[in-house]
Parts: structure tokens; C-alpha cells; sequence
């Protein structure tokens, strides 16, 4: 069990933590939420012990081991499935130690690592690599053949490979594919002790926690249920503590102007004195802060005849090898197209050929002789100038234009005026990808390509970015981990595998499940030669009592919402003695709304089997 008790933490007098508690028990996995400079990097290096508390204490188990990771592997010649096994200190140690060693002691060595599954490390420590976008081969190969972000990714393979009892991730998926980060959610939902992760991808926190943290205002806060969850419960009481905050205010109006309506009359004096003290106890209830609005502001540009880029019997590659070949493909400008497939199969070739920065080896390639695209990847965010402000880098491709102009451009990206002229290395990874998506749309393209637009951005930015591209007028080619993000703007998938580039028949989902399962492609179902199953009178009057059965749960679940919303929305319960009461109820509200969830599931799944027999 972790136990966080009243802690407080303050970095050059500006608090972070301020009385701050929760209890996370053994094998919980929980994610860690809160705005961009709240704090959850700090929690991580509190709990670590790297930093030292200015008050309260964190306990954990005695011999706990605590693992994260904290950079990335150097560059040296040990192999990647070597680092990873190296990275089990004691099966390393034990190992070394077998070597030299006699008698009793090798007796007690060899029953330690077989308590261990000490034999079996080299395949588990393969799968790891496997799942995290590793071939084979490129297991066998040293460190320094790889670049600082998938040496992040070996780092990450080491620490779960280790399995230290208390797990803390920090954005493990920043740098992890679509498939890398799919793998992680499963591999962290089946992890067999504590997890804690810090992530702002939405996905993440529905599928592989059961737990959100939520740090706010100083104070943690302990929500069941994943991202989705927890928005509820936290709209719920957000809305409860306004109208609290609301009837108070009335409520020391109305005494108020007592106060100065009688404090002159002799007759009415010591009732005013009465309502003086009764406002002087009053305890302020604060109306609940709201996030700054984020925003994205994507120019619109003007309308192309259809199609405004097309390949015929193309191939792309680099230096005269093709990496993909036969690519006859069609971009309209109202396509939104994901593109899917394991790291190194060639999107990012595909991404750099339709955005002008390759040409084709082969074939024919038009396009609209007005279409402008725009480009946008991790590597550009790396490259800005970090001596220059973001007003400078805006100047630079528009040097004709009035600062003034230029600045309400970078606002519409939610770079402020003291953003606009604070030099990039001074800015944060949100804000330097929100600059590099501002210059990658800056000329209104027709085709925007986003390779991971969403590493660095915080869960509010996502959303927003969401809504930019649900409005941009042009097309969109998106690669991206963000499974939430490509749901929600993605309508055609491209699925780019063994040097070709086809049409994904699935969806989404589909494709999770199937690569959960090892597979890549959706499998055709086989026509079924046999007659449709004719259901019996009796089989249908059982579905229609399941479909009223269901009815009846959800409708039982909605009034227990009702009556818990009602709970939630007394006044009195805000009071600060009754802190722990509301906990309570905050939880059973969050638990309620999971039941609806599933209960509405199984309503849907028995509604949809009742339809399929009356139609057969």
C-alpha cells in the first residue's frame, strides 16, 4: 500500500503540494491527471525520494522496489535484449554470482532464480521488446545503433521487464506507435502489482487503470473508474459546488443588508450583531475555477476540385530502394485518413511523399496545381530555434506583416502575449508543439499531415484539437498513438504493411482487438452457406424478457443517480468538517455511473439479439 499523508512541497516559495492525502492499495493501477504545472512530475520524484518533503510523509511497504524511467538507455554496444535482462538487478547479480560459485550456496542460488522464472527472462524479456516495436533481429543489435527515442522505448522495456512493486510512469506513450501503445495498455492492465501513470492520453486512462488521482488546487483526490469516469463525477460536483457557492452568496446578501439596514437601530442593534457573527463564521465556498479556454485556430483555405493529390502506380523510398510500392491512392480535400501500421513499415515515407519532402522513385503523382500542404512532426518541434521567441519564428515567414496581426495568429494557438515573446527554451512541450502546428498551418493548406501532433500536448489541448480539425475545411492525414483522437476525427484507415498501402475494412476497435491477438488485417468473415436460424415463439418471448429485465436495471440505476445527485447537491454537505462524508459520496456516484454504463451495454446488446430474431 502507498499512503500519502498530508503532505505539503513548495518550489521557490510557490506550493505544488498543501496538505495533500491519498491511499492507493496494493495492485491498484491508478492515472495520475491535473493541469500542465501542477505537480505530478514532482508527486513521482517526491515518492522517490529525490526530493525532500516540506511536511506529511509518503510510506511504503518495507523492501518495496520502486521502478520507473527516468531517461533513456545510454548509447553503448550491449545488446537490447541484454540491457533489458540486465535491468533485473538481482537475476543479474545472481547469475554472475552461479559462475564462481560451490556447494550450498549454489544450492541456494539455483532454487532463488528458479523462484524467479529465472530461465525463462530471455523470452519474456523478447516479448517485451516485441511489443514495444522491436524485431528479432533488432534485439540482437547494440544500444547505439538506435536513435535517443527508441532507446526511450528499451528503457521502458527494462523497467517492465524488472517488475518493481511500485511502477511509475511518466508519458510512457510519447514515444510509443499506435501499436506500441495499444501493446502497453494491455501489458499494464495484466501487471501484477502497483502502477501509477501519468498520461494525457484519454485511451490510456479508460482501458488500463481503474483509478484516477486527480491533483488540483494543491489537494489529491481519489476517483474510481477510468478518464471517462472521473470526467462525470468531476462535472458533477464541479456543477454542485457552483450552485453551493451561488445560494451562499445570497445567503450573505440577504444578511448584509440587515446588517446595514438596522446597525443604526437601537431596537434592531443586537440582531444585527447576530448576523455580523453569523457572516464573520461563514466559510467562504468558492466557485469552482475554470480551465483557460484552449484552442486551436486553423485558417480555412479555399476550395479545390477533387482530387487534389493522386498516385498511380507509385513508389517511394530512399536512395533508389523503394520502401512502398504499387501505391495507387486518392486524397480529397474533405478525406480525413489514418494511417496504421507497425513503426517502420513506411507511414512516415508515405507522410514525407504526399508533404513534398520525397519524390516518387516510380509512377505518376498529380496534384492540384494550387494545393498547398502543410507538415507537421515530432522532429520539427526539436528543431525550432530555441534562442528566438515564438512572435520571432511567426516574423521570419511573415516579415511584411504587423506584429500585432502576427501576434493574434499565435493566440489562436493559445500562445499568449507572454508566451509570444518568451524565447522557446523557455517554453514547455505543449507550447513549443502548439508553435510548430501553428507555423505548419500558417498558409491555410489544403492537405495537413500530422505525425504525432499530440506528444507534449495535455488532455484539454487534445480535445481542442479535436474540435479544430472537426472544422478545418481541408484534409487531413493523421499518424498517431491517440486512439481517442483518431475515433473521433479519422473516417478512412489506411492500413500501410509489407511495402503496400490498401484500404483498412475495420475500424478501430477492430484493429485493437486483432492486434492484441497478433494479427494486422481484419478477417473476412466466411459466407455462412446455411439458412438463417428461424427462432421459436418461446426464444423470442426469452429475448423480450431479457430486453424488459435490462430496461428495468437501468431504470432501478438512473434513480439511484437521481437520489445521489440530490445528496451531492446539499450545501451543508461542503462544509469542511463534512470533507470525508462527500469523499464517500463523490465515490458511490462515480461507482453508480459505472454501473449505468454497463448496464446500458448489456440493454443495448439484448436489444440488438431481440431485433436480429424478429428479422430472421
Amino acid at each position: 500500500m502507498l499512503r500519502i499523508s498530508d503532505i505539503s512541497y513548495a518550489i521557490a516559495g510557490r506550493p505544488l503540494l498543501e496538505g495533500a492525502s491519498a491511499t492507493i492499495p496494493a495492485g491498484h493501477k491508478v492515472g495520475i491527471v491535473g493541469r500542465n504545472g501542477a505537480g505530478k512530475t514532482t508527486l513521482f520524484r517526491l515518492i522517490r525520494g529525490e526530493l525532500t518533503l516540506d511536511g506529511g510523509s509518503i510510506e511504503l511497504p518495507s523492501r518495496a522496489r520502486i521502478g520507473g524511467v527516468a531517461q533513456e538507455v545510454p548509447g553503448s554496444e550491449v545488446s537490447l535484449i541484454d540491457t533489458v535482462l540486465a535491468a533485473d538487478t538481482e537475476r543479474a547479480s545472481l547469475m554472475a554470482e552461479a559462475e564462481t560459485a560451490t556447494g550450498h550456496r549454489m544450492a541456494e542460488i539455483q532454487a532463488r532464480l528458479q523462484d524467479i522464472d529465472a530461465w525463462s527472462a530471455e523470452a519474456r524479456a523478447a516479448s517485451i521488446l516485441k511489443g514495444l516495436g522491436f524485431t528479432d533481429e533488432e534485439s540482437r543489435m547494440p544500444c547505439s545503433a538506435f536513435s535517443g527515442g527508441w532507446r526511450m522505448r528499451v528503457a521502458l522495456a527494462g523497467v517492465l521487464f524488472a517488475q518493481p512493486d511500485l511502477l511509475l510512469l511518466d508519458e510512457p506513450t510519447n514515444y510509443l506507435d499506435l501499436e506500441g501503445a495499444l501493446w502497453l495498455e494491455s501489458y499494464l492492465a495484466r501487471y501484477p502489482h502497483t502502477v501509477l501513470i501519468i498520461s494525457h492520453d484519454r485511451g490510456l486512462l479508460n482501458r488500463a487503470v481503474g483509478h484516477i488521482l486527480h491533483l488540483e488546487g494543491r489537494k489529491l483526490t481519489l476517483y474510481t473508474g477510468g478518464y471517462d469516469a472521473f470526467a462525470r463525477a468531476r462535472a458533477e460536483a464541479r456543477a454542485v459546488q457552483s450552485a453551493a457557492a451561488k445560494k451562499q452568496e445570497l445567503q450573505r446578501a440577504h444578511l448584509q443588508a440587515f446588517v446595514d439596514r438596522f446597525k443604526a437601530k437601537a431596537s434592531k442593534a443586537k440582531q444585527a450583531q447576530s448576523r455580523v457573527k453569523m457572516l464573520e463564521k461563514m466559510t467562504p465556498i468558492r466557485m469552482p475555477e475554470d480551465a483557460a479556454r484552449t484552442v486551436f485556430t486553423f485558417p480555412k483555405p479555399d476550395q479545390l476540385s477533387p482530387p487534389i493529390l493522386a498516385l498511380d502506380g507509385g513508389a517511394v523510398g530512399y536512395d533508389g530502394k523503394p520502401v512502398l510500392s504499387r501505391l495507387s491512392l486518392r486524397i480529397d480535400q474533405d478525406d480525413r485518413i489514418a494511417l496504421l501500421g507497425r513503426n517502420g513499415e513506411g507511414k512516415s515515407t508515405l507522410s514525407k511523399l504526399f508533404a513534398g519532402k520525397l519524390q516518387p522513385l516510380e509512377g505518376t503523382q498529380t496534384a492540384a496545381s494550387k494545393l498547398r500542404v502543410g507538415y507537421f512532426a515530432q522532429h520539427q518541434v526539436d528543431e525550432l530555434h530555441l534562442d528566438e521567441t515564438p512572435l520571432q519564428h511567426i516574423q521570419r515567414e511573415r516579415p511584411d506583416s504587423p506584429p500585432a496581426k502576427l501576434r493574434a495568429v499565435l493566440a489562436g494557438f493559445g500562445l499568449m502575449a507572454e508566451q509570444a515573446e518568451t524565447e522557446v527554451a523557455r517554453l514547455s512541450g505543449g507550447q513549443k508543439a502548439r508553435l510548430s502546428l501553428c507555423l505548419a498551418t500558417l498558409d491555410a493548406p489544403h492537405l495537413l499531415i500530422l505525425d504525432e501532433p499530440t506528444n507534449h500536448l495535455d488532455i484539454e489541448s487534445r480535445e481542442a484539437l479535436v474540435e479544430a480539425l472537426t472544422d478545418y475545411s481541408g484534409a487531413v492525414i493523421l499518424v498517431s498513438h491517440d486512439m481517442h483522437l483518431l475515433s473521433l476525427v479519422a473516417d478512412r484507415l489506411w492500413l500501410v504493411k509489407d511495402g503496400r498501402v490498401t484500404p483498412y475494412d475495420g475500424d478501430l476497435e477492430s484493429y485493437r482487438t486483432l492486434l492484441l491477438k497478433g494479427e494486422e488485417k481484419p478477417v473476412k468473415p466466411q459466407k455462412d452457406e446455411k439458412k438463417k436460424k428461424v427462432y421459436s415463439l418461446d426464444e423470442i418471448k426469452e429475448l423480450r424478457t431479457e430486453v424488459r429485465r435490462c430496461e428495468a436495471r437501468v431504470a432501478k440505476i438512473e434513480e439511484m443517480r437521481g437520489k445521489l445527485a440530490t445528496k451531492l447537491a446539499d450545501p451543508d454537505l461542503y462544509e469542511s468538517a463534512r470533507v470525508g462524508e462527500l469523499e464517500t459520496w463523490q465515490k458511490k456516484y462515480a461507482e453508480v455511473m459505472e454501473g449505468l454504463d454497463r448496464a446500458e451495454a448489456l440493454w443495448v446488446a439484448a436489444a440488438e439479439r431481440l431485433e436480429a430474431a424478429e428479422t430472421a
